[in-house]
Formats: structure tokens, sequence, C-alpha cells
């Protein structure tokens, strides 16, 4: 059997830092994980392609080469996802699709062949099992969730490290908690399950044996969903493997705000190495918290929360949300002076999405308030859902809202806010340096210090870093190069601009 895996192309977002890898040399942000993991559970006699459109072109000749193309997408996927199946079609080449999109939205794909839905260790050996047979059907429901112990280790000689920004791995799927708008739990469940130390380890052994140094996202939706274990078990050994291995690589993932409540387990990241986390903040505005079930961040103060993390040494990256039914029209400027006072750089803002399969998209159809289907693109501002507020109102808020916060003013302003606070508390960030990285630096200083519209405002942090905390200068450069791809993509936003975006 020859089988291609196709990995479809991501939109310009926030997440895909398409305008930041040129800096670095880089194709894309991250390899195709699932996809990867999915090829680990095929057989062995069979001949297996790996081709991500996120970093190379698909030909008709690889398509022709297979005997099935397996396709693995996420929501925001979904247009470069009908282009593929539109190819297979024409070519009349065989197709099964997997991931979160398909699991979510099969009904919209009557053309794919084989629908391999859920989790692919319970549903992938079914079909494998009736295609040796010869009796494959067209949907395969998953039954169970799996036992994530026994998940392979993800056949990384299918790419080539060196187009990727960033490795990923996981350790965890499942949530706590239950988000009115989050999709997680609908997919994975609400009982953490996780590898075991050893699984981590063998991973991180994998992807160093291969030569990989630097960044390991670990993709976990929150990655501290069993403290416990992870306190006791799994970042004790990954604090040893660091350890003897000599601080290869630096890790950054997804967690809740109540990470904030345990000063052992942040202690414990960042000795291992987590320079990073990625948390949902959604709004400072209680009773947009409370509408939409997220408990975790309510009665607390969550300013001093992400204060308390970044002064343990790590950054903190939040996500931000506007257009809950809860939301007045101050609620823009409400966000604004939260992100500003935080300190918290990377500000990933966009409308409420309603992805199908959640709490709030069952809520909002049986209200008759369901427009179109959420295409994963948090900075669209094409509305899927009548909002309470104006939908004018929301859109304009929005738009001006990212313009604003991204533009050099607000952006570096908030930079020395987080540099004042920060506190590296692991080794130098000159200590694990890479010719990608002095290749961002000089062309951070062409394009962000000379032809750059923020050149004034890229000079005084960069000397201010220098002289009040050098050994953060790499993560200075690099902010600045984030901020370079988020204002791209908030004036893609904005464009054309309305009034109030300008």
């Amino acid at each position: 059997m020859k089988v291609l895996l196709v990995y479809p192309k991501y939109p310009d977002t926030y997440w895909s830092f398409s305008y930041a890898m040129p800096f670095i040399g880089k194709k894309a942000a991250f390899p195709p994980l699932g996809l990867l993991t999915v090829a680990a559970l095929t057989p062995d006699s069979w001949e297996v392609r790996l081709i991500d459109l996120n970093v190379e072109r698909l030909s008709d000749n690889d398509l022709q080469w297979a005997d099935y193309v397996f396709l693995g997408a996420m929501t925001v996927q979904r247009e470069s996802v009908r282009e593929v199946l539109s190819r297979c079609s024409s070519l009349r080449i065989k197709t099964v699709g997997g991931g979160p999109l398909f699991s979510t939205c099969h009904d919209e794909f009557p053309e794919v062949d084989h629908l391999v839905l859920g989790e692919a260790e319970v549903t992938l050996p079914r079909f494998l099992e009736d295609l040796e047979k010869k009796s494959q059907q067209r949907i395969y429901l998953p039954g169970n969730r799996p036992d994530i112990a026994r998940t392979p280790i993800p056949r990384w000689a299918l790419i080539d490290m060196h187009k990727y920004a960033s490795m990923n791995v996981q350790y965890s799927r499942g949530c706590p908690f239950d988000c009115e708008f989050c999709d997680i739990t609908a997919l994975f469940g609400h009982n953490p399950r996780t590898k075991t130390p050893e699984q981590v380890i063998a991973e991180l052994d994998a992807l160093y044996s291969r030569g990989w140094r630097g960044g390991v996202f670990f993709v976990d939706d929150n990655f501290i969903g069993d403290k416990r274990k992870l306190i006791n078990e799994v970042l004790p050994a990954m604090i040893s493997w660091m350890k003897a291995h000599g601080y290869p690589f630096f890790f950054y993932t997804e967690a809740s705000i109540n990470l904030a409540d345990d000063p052992r387990l942040l202690e414990l990241m960042v000795t291992a190495g987590f320079q990073e986390v990625f948390i949902g903040i959604e709004s400072p505005e209680p009773d947009s918290l409370r509408e939409t079930g997220k408990l975790q961040n309510h009665n607390r103060d969550l300013l001093a929360s992400v204060r308390y993390i970044q002064q343990a040494g790590l950054q903190v990256q939040g996500g931000f949300i506007v257009g809950f039914d809860s939301d007045s029209p101050e609620i823009f400027d409400k966000q604004l002076h939260f992100i500003q006072k935080s300190g918290i750089v990377t500000a990933m803002v966009g409308i409420l999405m309603v992805l199908r399969g959640t709490k709030l998209h069952s809520r909002l159809a049986s209200e008759g308030r369901i427009i179109s289907t959420a295409n994963g693109n948090n900075t669209d501002t094409a509305l899927t859902f009548t909002p309470k507020m104006s939908p004018q109102v929301l859109i304009a808020g929005y738009q001006r809202l990212v313009r604003t916060i991204y533009s050099p003013d607000y952006f570096y302003d908030r930079m020395m806010t987080f540099l004042k606070e920060y506190r590296l508390s692991g080794p130098s960030l000159f200590s694990t340096l890479q010719w990608r990285d002095v290749r961002a630096f000089f062309r951070s200083v062409l394009f962000l210090g000379i032809l750059g519209k923020e050149r004034l405002h890229y000079w005084k942090v960069f000397f201010w870093t220098l002289l009040r905390k050098p050994r953060l200068l790499p993560l200075t450069i690099t902010l600045a190069i984030y901020g370079f791809h988020f204002r791209t993509v908030s004036d893609q936003i904005c464009s054309p601009p309305t009034d109030e975006c300008r």
C-alpha cells in the first residue's frame, strides 16, 4: 500500500507566524504532529510519504503515486482541505479524512471516501483491519478514548526538520474545565489522559537523536491538567534529562491560569526549561467569564496572576475574546487597558468563535442565532452568529482594538512592561543561540531598526535591554519580530480600514 499523508495549508493568522518565518529562514512554525503520529500507526509494510503544504508544493505526480491520500486537518484549514479533495477527485484518488475538522464537521465532506473520526489510536486500527479484508466502511466513529500511554513515537524521518521553527510533542489530552466556547472536552474529554515519564523522555530522545536543537512545543490544550503527576514524575524526569544533555531544548505550552496558584509547579516547569505559556485570559469582565463558564478565571486578580507567572520566569502569551453576550461597547477599552497593564506582549484577540460540537453552538442554535459554520480563523471578522451587541459596533471595535495593541506605540510600551517584570530564572538565552538567531537579529536590524516605521521604538527597547537586562536581548529581538507579524496580520484585519480602525 502506498499512502500519501497531506497536511493542508494554514491561512495567515496570529498562530501561523508566517510573517516572522522569513526572519529565521524557516517555512512554518510547526510540523504536522498528528499525521506523523498516524504514520507511526500504519503497517510497517506500507510505503508512507508526507507532504506539508505549509512548506512544500503538492504535485499531481505526488497524488498519482498514492493508493490513498490521508488528510488530517484543523478547522482553520478547511479551505485548503477542499482544494486538495477537489484535486484528488479529479484524479480519482481515494481519500481518508481525520482530525478535528472531519471529526466535528464530517457531514460537510461527502466527497471523502473514508472518514476515520475521533482519536486515531481507536478508529484507525479498525479501518486498517477492514482495509486488509477489503470491507472498509465509509465512516468510523470513536467508541472509547484511547490510553495514550500506548501511543507510538511520531515518525520524524518523514519530514525535513530544517524547514520548521520548532518541533512539537504531546503529553496529555483532555481538560478538567468546561468553557462554553471550547471544543476540547468534546474532542478529548474532561479527564486528562497522560503519557508516562518514560514516553516523554523517549520522545525527547527521538528529537535529540535526529539532531534537533531549540524550541519544543508541548501541544497539550492544558498541560497542567494533572498537576500531581507533573510535579512528582514528569517534570523531575525532564529536568534530569535536560541536565544530562546540556539543555538542548527550551519548552513552551498551554495552561490554565490556576498555574499561578502552584509555586512548586511553576518552579519545576522553569527548571525543566519551559520559557513560555499560553493562557486563555478571555476577558477582564467578570460577567463574560461567568457567562462562558470560565470558572478558573473568575473571582481572581487576573493581573496579579499573570504578573506572578512572569516573575517566576514564564512569559505569558494570552488569548482574549470579544463578543460575549454580556459584553457592552466598553469591552474594547477594558481589554486594551488590561492587555497593556498586564505586559502580555503576545496577545491573541479574536471575536467569539462558535465552533460546532461546543455548548455554545448548541445554545445559540437553539436560540436561532447561528448564521454559518465558523472557519476556525480567530482573526476573521465575518460573523457566524448573531451577537447581542450591534454587529457593526462589534466588528469596528475589534478592528480598532487589534490595530491599537499592535501599533508600535502600544506594542513596545507593553514589551517594556514585560521586560521590567520578567525574571529569567534559567541560563542566559545566549546559551541556546543558533545561526538562525543571528540571521534573525540582522534581519530585524534591517527591516525593523532601519526600514521599519517602528525604528525609534525598536532601538529604544534594544538599548534598554542591552544596558539593563542583557541576558534578555535574544528574547527582545524575538518579540520585536513577533510584533511585526502581528502588526501585519492586524493590518489585514483592518483592510479596508473602517473609521474606527483609522
